[in-house]
């Protein structure tokens, strides 16, 4: 595994040639977006829906250039508040299915969150603190095919987004 810049990161998933990226998402929680979950939290729609705006509109920008997006997020059950958040404010278009953790105790899953391409994986390492520690990047063929098929198979489990009815 080779350590990368959040930067690099950014450049390697949505570089040329445009292709399709999938996303797993593993934890409740994600310390990252505590701006938007503590306004979420406090009522503020406002500031909600501008965040979600800006979202919105890098995802149609990279949709116009050939990079469609499919997330896979993996949930514990009862959600936790920050996941209640997340299926409220999610886009109801967004390529996005919800899995119960529990149709995944006998799933191979790989031990961080990734962003997959066809020829790279992108893992995003978050520690005890939530706070994130280190960015890997993978090109061996094996990594790529067993998390392509990790979210394959996750994503044939899981709950489109607009179904899902925690």
């Amino acid at each position: 595994m080779e350590l990368i810049s959040a930067s690099r990161r950014i450049e390697l998933v949505f570089g040329e040639p445009a292709q399709e990226v999938r996303k797993l998402e593993l934890r409740d929680f994600y310390e990252v977006d505590r701006p938007l979950f503590e306004a979420w939290r406090s009522g503020d729609r406002e500031t909600v829906e501008k965040t979600m705006k800006g979202h919105l509109a890098s995802r149609a920008e990279r949709a116009e250039r050939g990079f469609s997006f499919r997330r896979v997020r993996i949930v514990s059950e009862p959600l936790s508040e920050y996941q209640r958040m997340a299926v409220e404010i999610a886009h109801a278009e967004e390529l996005l299915r919800w899995l119960p953790r529990s149709r995944v105790s006998a799933v191979p899953l790989p031990g961080n969150d990734c962003l997959i391409r066809d020829d790279l994986v992108v893992f995003n390492l978050i520690g005890g603190d939530n706070q994130q520690t280190e960015i890997q990047l993978s090109t061996d063929p094996g990594v790529v095919r067993f998390c392509n098929d990790a979210f394959e198979k996750a994503w044939s489990l899981g709950i489109p987004n607009g179904e899902y009815k925690p």
